[in-house]
């Protein structure tokens, strides 16, 4: 960590702080019946895209956004900015406060956070940070050179999210976060394979080891043979397993889907399989994101599922007074209408190598990647979706070839019930989903059963 980066990251979150309780002070300033909660964000994003196997983008930006929610006398109205200086300010915080005074009252409005310790500062690496382009580079260059006879594409990008909060009731916080993210391909004339790396370290992207997965992956699937939609026996790869977790999180842990009663979840039933556990965890040393949630309430340790059992939900302050609990620290922007969302989803490893769950398929799937997925029923969390980089028959215990992509349709609650879910692995790392990196750390996972129902064209 270089002084230059340390007294720079010092000084953006100085002065978010300041700016936040600026915000407030305008708030103050239209009296009695005003409260709000004010969020300042300072975003840094490089990009480095490549395609054809050459780099042909690089993108910077820095962006600084202020976010405010009023409530006149129960009455709420949200508003945000990216400029900052104070006739700006001043214009967002009347015009939020005139919107408010029209507005119905809110009967879920939880009040302006009060003050509540956030001890952590959240997981910052300065070398990600200040990552130029040629960082980047290096890495692409690395997944490139895995395999020069075949065409690469993808991106390497790295973020850095400052935040500061307050709040008219007098909650502040302040944090930090870095991620640094490798996601590409390598083709040939007729296949694909992938391979993805997420790291709150750009120094922790393995450019040469994800470069030779995608390749591996991309030759076996150059001669695929298709095969008859039914119900197969598989092994997910983490790619597909995040999937299936992050619709779990969004449509069923969720407090406001479960008080509407549009969730599967059934507090203190044994709806998944005993080795199934899911969590968020934001002390994870691995864990991007801000140390708080967007109402200012600090993140905290939230069993989800505990050996099968459905423990908890994810709750912001709306749906914990609603539920007489506290804030599990999940409030999103937006979330009045969304309703709290668990966005640092962990599954804890099993011990089984992907090499010993395919040992135990006498016929079945390895499928490596979820593509197109959409809900049928949120309630069932019945999906639809495609299989895509990497799709291969097992065959008495061994990867015997490629097949072509197909579509499915399944309940992803279904698919992790008891007796449902026969192996976990052991390989739990940041794995892309249908929402983008740095939300679900998940193993690979063998499954009883799972229903293919078409080719990729229908």
């Amino acid at each position: 960590m270089t002084s230059d980066t340390s007294a720079a990251a010092t000084e953006r979150l100085v002065g978010l702080e300041e700016l936040a309780d600026h915000v407030v002070a305008i708030l103050a300033g239209h009296g009695d019946g005003v409260e709000g909660n004010v969020l300042t964000v300072h975003h840094r994003h490089g990009l480095t895209r490549f395609a054809n196997s050459s780099v042909h983008q690089h993108v910077r930006e820095d962006s600084t956004e202020v976010m405010l929610t009023v409530a006149v006398d129960g009455r709420t109205a949200t508003a945000s900015t990216t400029r900052v200086d104070h006739d700006s300010l001043r214009a967002l915080v009347d015009g939020a406060v005139a919107s408010a005074r029209l507005q119905p009252v809110d009967p879920l409005w939880p009040g302006a956070t009060p003050p509540e310790p956030v001890t952590a500062a959240g997981n910052l690496d300065p070398g990600t940070a200040a990552a130029d382009p040629d960082e980047r580079v290096g890495v692409v260059a690395a997944f490139i050179d895995a395999d020069d006879a075949l065409d690469a594409a993808g991106y390497v990008d790295t973020e850095l999210i400052e935040a500061a909060f307050a709040s008219t009731a007098g909650q502040r916080a302040s944090g930090a976060t870095t991620r640094a993210t490798l996601d590409g391909i390598h083709q040939t004339a007729t296949s694909a394979g992938s391979a993805h790396q997420t790291s709150v370290r750009i120094a922790d992207l393995d450019g040469a080891a994800a470069g030779r997965r995608a390749a591996d992956r991309a030759r076996r699937s150059e001669e695929f043979v298709d095969v008859e939609p039914g119900r197969f026996e598989v092994i997910l790869g983490p790619e597909a397993v995040s999937t299936l977790l992050t619709f779990l999180g969004v449509y069923g842990f969720n407090a406001k889907s479960h008080h509407e009663g549009g969730s599967f979840a059934e507090l203190g039933a044994a709806q998944f399989d005993p080795s199934i556990t899911i969590l968020e965890d934001p002390t994870d040393p691995r864990s991007v994101g801000l140390p708080f949630d967007a109402e200012g309430t600090p993140r905290r340790r939230n069993v989800l599922v505990a050996d099968g059992v459905t423990r908890s939900l994810a709750h912001d302050r709306r749906t914990a007074a609603r539920t007489g609990v506290a804030s599990t620290g999940n409030a999103v922007p937006g979330g009045s209408s969304m309703g709290p969302v668990p966005t640092r989803i962990v599954m804890p490893p099993g011990e089984a190598s992907v090499d010993d769950m395919v040992a135990r398929v006498r016929y079945g799937l390895l499928v490596t990647q979820f593509h197109y997925v959409r809900v049928l029923d949120p309630k069932t969390l019945v999906a639809t979706g495609l299989t895509r980089n990497g799709t291969f028959l097992i065959r008495d215990g061994a990867v015997a070839q490629a097949v072509g992509n197909l579509r499915f349709t399944q309940s992803f609650v279904d698919a992790l019930a008891p007796e449902a879910v026969l192996g976990v692995g052991d390989d739990d790392r940041y794995a892309d989903g249908e929402f983008g990196a740095g939300v679900v750390i998940c193993p690979s996972l063998h499954l009883a059963g799972w229903n293919f129902t078409g080719g990729a064209q229908g």
